[in-house]
């Protein structure tokens, strides 16, 4: 599978170096050059510098042969553009955005892109514990 993610921060960097050691191919765009020294000096994958909303950017890329894209900036709005630019304009078949407002993410997950929302998530996971608190000898 070819991969294409947009952002190299530590869940970008961290998907990137993943997926290459399931055997994936793997590039990653960041605009911050200094951003892809998370990936280590052996990552075997390609980067590009740039911004990943500049459709040059996204083809130098190669996203015109990607399985999948990525959004994973720090930006929301960038994430759902990206990866509706993914979808609609190049065809990627499986574009994924992390979308921190999770309004958002319910109403861009409806138009067909895949959603991930930190925030929603971590809401679910910190009131599981909090609930698990109310068990008889729980944390006792």
């Amino acid at each position: 599978m070819y991969v294409v993610i947009a952002g190299c921060g530590r869940v970008g960097s961290g998907m990137a170096k993943e997926l290459v050691a399931e055997g994936h191919d793997v590039t990653v765009i960041d605009e911050n050059p200094d951003a892809f020294e998370l990936l280590g000096e052996d990552f075997p994958g390609r980067f590009v510098t740039g911004q990943a909303i500049d459709w040059d950017i996204l083809k130098q890329a190669g996203i015109e042969g990607a399985d999948a894209f990525v959004a994973a900036t720090d930006g929301d709005n960038t994430n759902i553009v990206c990866a509706q630019i993914a979808q609609q304009e190049f065809e990627v078949p499986c574009p994924i955005a992390r979308v921190y407002d999770p309004l958002r993410a319910e109403l861009f997950a409806s138009a067909g892109v895949r959603t991930v929302c930190p925030t929603k998530d971590a809401r679910e996971l910190m009131l599981q514990a909090v609930r698990s608190c109310q068990q008889p000898d729980a944390g006792r």
